[in-house]
């Protein structure tokens, strides 16, 4: 391996790592008192405060252009419907089953993206793909079968899985030939502002939303946003550039491993045999559906 892709591999691993805490930091988070109102609010408005200035800062030196509004204005909404609506499906499952099961269905996007781009996009599911897409379904009934969690943390697991895939879709073609950090910025910037007007609704009805009680949980928010947004954003991007779209994809299966490691370690969860199964067989579906060429991580944030 060049010295070139060993950096690349080490940024995605790094990256999946970031992302793969989140979940972690967010059962900490809650567990002080945050809601999930108050966590996607802190979590977009400091990430996007912190790209903005990144992003001012590097826009000179790496000669990016400022896109006309009228490609903006696509990407904002879909970072104020889709990225939103993935985030509060993810955190609100948080509450309602473990963090490693929630962390598993999400990886059954690469799969659903699969069927919507052959719907939506025309592209075509061959032999090898169909299988693994069974593969990834059989994989999750065990997961799902095997653990504990409520039916309502179950289906907004799965929920995140589908509005992450339908954003993919079309983010896809939205986003085309835009620069990535100037999409990641304008894309947090609109959940940002979508999370605030929420907080504010929420507010209007008698109904304020609740923050962590000590510095432990801001501290975990803090995290949320500086870790598993923005450090994750970008260094799988840099990660994606040196090593390309397929390895990087394979890579970042890591994320789901890592979330259910630390919360076997920090959370005291536990996969039964069944779920180790069925969890084996999603990651395998995974990396299959990326080695056939089909990248399951597109030039968007991830998770």
């Amino acid at each position: 391996m060049t010295d070139r892709r060993l950096l690349g591999a080490l940024l995605v691993a790094v990256s999946a790592v970031a992302f793969g805490s989140m979940a972690i930091f967010g059962v900490w988070a809650q567990r002080d008192g945050a809601d999930t109102p108050a966590l996607i609010l802190v979590r977009f408005s400091v990430a996007a405060a912190v790209l903005a200035v990144v992003l001012a800062v590097v826009r000179g030196r790496l000669g990016l252009v400022r896109p006309p509004w009228h490609r903006i204005w696509p990407v904002a909404a879909l970072g104020g419907i889709g990225y939103i609506g993935q985030a509060y499906c993810f955190f609100l499952a948080l509450e309602y089953a473990q963090a490693s099961l929630v962390a598993l269905l999400l990886y059954l996007f690469p799969a659903f993206v699969a069927v919507l781009a052959a719907v939506f996009l025309r592209e075509r599911i061959g032999l090898v793909t169909a299988l693994a897409l069974g593969l990834a379904l059989c994989g999750t009934f065990l997961v799902v079968g095997g653990g504990s969690g409520r039916p309502l943390g179950i289906a907004l697991g799965v929920g995140a899985a589908v509005i992450y895939s339908l954003y993919i879709t079309i983010g896809s073609v939205v986003t085309r030939d835009l620069d990535a950090l100037t999409v990641s910025t304008v894309v947090c910037a609109a959940a940002s502002c979508v999370g605030g007007g929420i907080v504010l609704v929420l507010v209007a009805a008698g109904r304020s939303p609740s923050f962590p009680a000590t510095a432990a949980g801001w501290g975990s928010l803090v995290a949320i946003a500086l870790i598993g947004t923005v450090v994750a954003i970008l260094t799988f991007f840099a990660g994606l550039a040196l090593l390309g779209p397929t390895s990087a994809s394979v890579l970042s299966t890591l994320e789901p491993v890592v979330t259910v490691g630390l919360a076997t370690w920090l959370l005291d969860e536990s996969l039964t045999g069944v779920q180790a199964v069925g969890a084996a067989l999603v990651l395998g579906a995974v990396v299959w559906l990326a080695l056939e060429g089909r990248p399951t991580a597109d030039p968007l944030p991830p998770t």
